[in-house]
């Protein structure tokens, strides 16, 4: 921090300090952060009664700072928890309250590869008053020219050259210290207010295993599955939330239905260490599955796997049959300036086995014979929904060429999007038409379809994720997606 800062900064908050153990760096974060964002709130609530600041008021995030001169050895399956090269590593920490679990693991494998202790401080990024006060109730920042004061003048407002995603996309060129996490602060804060606004529910609920789907109709049986799971008291699971962050602890709990759903509403099935299931409605479109993921990756989930619908392409596919998705044809474009369309997006072995014993065990069947109502191959996704009504020798050529065997809107776009973020991805989708053979989605082929299908499917997803849960870390966050050079933090 700038020791010649003319701003009125926080009294009392101690300088920076070497700690050895996890736990006791976290508690000096959430010191920093709380007193940070405390002396922020009260100064802009006695601003908007009144009381202008003569001078700016600023507060700055908490920093994690490791410096090391020597290479780690560490076990060469691992994919995380070390810094690559010699040199000082830093990230700034927005909310260590709701990421503490994270923070005390990642600082905890840190610890032990480097055997240097980490520095805990406060960092040169201001703390925009936006985010300070995003969970002070009775609190709000009001939009320009309504206070009485120009905002700006007084307190920091969130910084677009600092909310971006050059550490994950491989373009980061400092200066100063390397990063030592994916994210920064603010881009980290950025998400969470992103996420509160298009889900409907605060980002303390969201479980490490995400399920999205583009169907309402999963919710219903999703609310159904959580219910009996609460009603078991060997399940784990002890809350199910709901938008609006209305929630039941039990299977008789009656849920309040929101006057108006958010545009991704979020549905989170809990367990008390966070390893239950998110059902995420993202809708329909390459657009909003870029959105969610986006938003989501901040919380670092342990997997997201994608259980929607798709248009069949093949003859001997029939309506209902599953599709496991080994490779995308990625014509969604809407990650094309992150991820260029000739990256090659991996499937991942730990969600395609997890998946596949998901399907036999819920269809009863195994080896060839799942055959029958299962394919594995490339899904396409595209951002036409009605590319029927185009010229189809073009499309149909590249669907042949390209093997593929379902299209949708969203799975390509999950999937790389969980590559570029280093989150392990998957897509498992139902075939609900096959337009090339004629039989379109129509209204009453529908109703019947999903009556049948929608709750073996959504199972399915809950069986794969279940299956997961029970992973080590170390394996399920394969070395496949971590580039030359990486963050020691997952």
């Amino acid at each position: 921090m700038p020791a010649s800062d003319p701003a009125t900064l926080p009294p009392g908050l101690p300088g920076p300090k070497a700690f050895t153990e996890a736990r006791a760096a976290v508690d000096r974060l959430c010191q920093l952060y709380e007193g940070g964002t405390r002396f922020l709130c009260e100064a802009f609530a006695r601003a908007m009664g009144g009381n202008i600041p003569s001078r700016r008021v600023r507060a700055f995030y908490p920093e994690i700072r490791l410096s090391t001169t020597t290479y780690a050895t560490i076990d060469s399956r691992l994919s995380f928890g070390h810094v690559s090269n010699p040199g000082t590593y830093a990230a700034t920490i927005t909310r260590p309250d709701l990421f503490r679990g994270y923070l005390e693991q990642q600082l905890g494998l840190l610890l032990h590869n480097h055997g240097v202790p980490v520095t805990i401080g406060l960092s040169q990024t201001p703390m925009p008053v936006h985010f300070a006060v995003a969970g002070e109730a009775g609190l709000t920042v009001p939009q320009e020219g309504a206070a009485a004061f120009t905002l700006r003048d007084v307190f920091d407002v969130p910084d677009l050259a600092a909310i971006n995603d050059d550490i994950v996309n491989g373009t980061w060129a400092g200066p100063g210290a390397r990063p030592l996490a994916p994210f920064t602060a603010q881009r980290v804060d950025y998400s969470l207010a992103r996420l509160a606004h298009y889900t409907a529910t605060d980002p303390g609920h969201f479980q490490n295993h995400v399920l999205f789907t583009n169907y309402q109709f999963y919710v219903a049986e999703f609310e159904a599955f959580a219910r009996r799971a609460l009603a078991e008291p060997d399940s784990g699971y002890c809350e199910f939330v709901v938008p609006g962050n209305a929630a039941i602890t039990g299977a008789g709990g009656v849920l309040k239905a929101p006057d108006s759903l958010p545009q991704m509403p979020a549905y989170h099935l809990k367990r008390a260490d966070g390893s239950g299931i998110t059902l995420v409605n993202i809708g329909v479109g390459p657009s909003n599955a870029k959105t969610a993921t986006d938003h989501i990756a901040v919380l670092r989930p342990h997997a997201w796997i994608m259980v929607g619908h798709c248009a069949g392409l093949r003859n001997s596919q029939s309506l209902g049959d599953f599709v496991l998705a080994h490779a995308y044809l990625r014509e969604d474009r809407v990650l094309d300036a992150d991820l260029p369309a000739w990256v090659p997006i991996p499937a991942l072995a730990e969600i395609q086995i997890a998946l596949q014993e998901a399907v036999a065990a819920e269809t009863e069947l195994d080896g060839f014979d799942l055959k029958r109502v299962m394919r594995t191959g490339t899904v396409a996704s595209v951002d036409n929904r009605n590319w029927e009504l185009r010229d189809q020798s073009g499309p149909i050529q590249r669907l042949s060429q390209s093997r593929a065997i379902a299209l949708d809107m969203e799975s390509a776009t999950i999937a790389a999007n969980g590559f570029r973020f280093r989150v392990p991805y998957g897509t498992l989708l139902c075939v609900s038409d096959k337009p090339l053979q004629g039989e379109l989605k129509l209204p009453g082929m529908a109703s019947d379809f999903y009556k049948s299908q929608v709750a073996r499917h959504l199972m399915i997803g809950i069986r794969a994720m279940e299956s997961l849960r029970k992973m080590p870390l170390e394996r399920i966050h394969s070395r496949k997606l971590r580039s030359f050079e990486e963050t020691a933090f997952l």
